[in-house]
């Protein structure tokens, strides 16, 4: 006769199966806090940036709509409340090889005067007689844009003034300024000769 076998009773796990479980489970946890945070400290930093942009943005365009004797002194700096933060700012004018036009820097910090540190923006701009107005513009900037193609060359031709007139019912309708031209024409549409046949 044979002898019973032993009966194992099922077993959990053991202490150090736990613990170190455990200890897996902190280190995964710990990168993935690591991870969050750095997120949002690039969030907030990305804010600030964000936000001293507009300042400086704002300060160039006072600047620019402002007189521009007020401005001759070659620095002037400012504390500003903006989205419930105080900032700094300074507006530094430098010669330029042009003597009616001045570079404008404006660089913002975070804080107030007093407070030192790396500037979180800086923008550039001009300012002088040798530029146009704010807002205005004397420059035609659509004058020989439009591009030539193989079926505006083979329609009609004006000879006398170098442009192309694109035949009634084609694809892009538009003058062709042609090198050498003094630009598109205005020019009425051409009906076709009915074919006597």
């Amino acid at each position: 006769m044979k002898a019973p076998a032993l009966r194992r009773l099922p077993r959990g796990f053991t202490l150090v199966e736990v613990l170190v479980a455990l200890m897996i489970v902190a280190i995964g946890l710990a990168a993935l806090l690591v991870a969050v945070s750095g997120t949002a400290r690039t969030s907030g930093y990305l804010r600030d940036k964000t936000l001293a942009q507009w300042i400086a943005l704002n300060r160039l365009t006072e600047v620019r709509l402002n007189s521009y004797n007020k401005f001759a002194q070659n620095t002037d700096t400012a504390e500003v409340k903006f989205a419930g933060r105080t900032w700094h700012y300074d507006t530094r004018y430098f010669d330029t090889s042009i003597s009616t036009m001045k570079r404008v820097v404006v660089r913002v910090y975070l804080g107030d005067a007093k407070t030192k540190g790396n500037p979180l923006a800086e923008s550039t701009s001009f300012l002088g007689t040798a530029l146009g107005a704010p807002g205005g513009s004397n420059i035609d900037w659509t004058a020989g844009s439009t591009v030539q193609t193989a079926t505006n060359a083979t329609n009609a031709t004006n000879g006398a003034n170098g442009t192309v007139t694109p035949a009634v019912n084609s694809p892009g309708n538009t003058p062709v300024v042609l090198p050498g031209s003094s630009g598109p024409q205005p020019t009425s549409p051409v009906n076709p000769a009915p074919n006597p046949q």
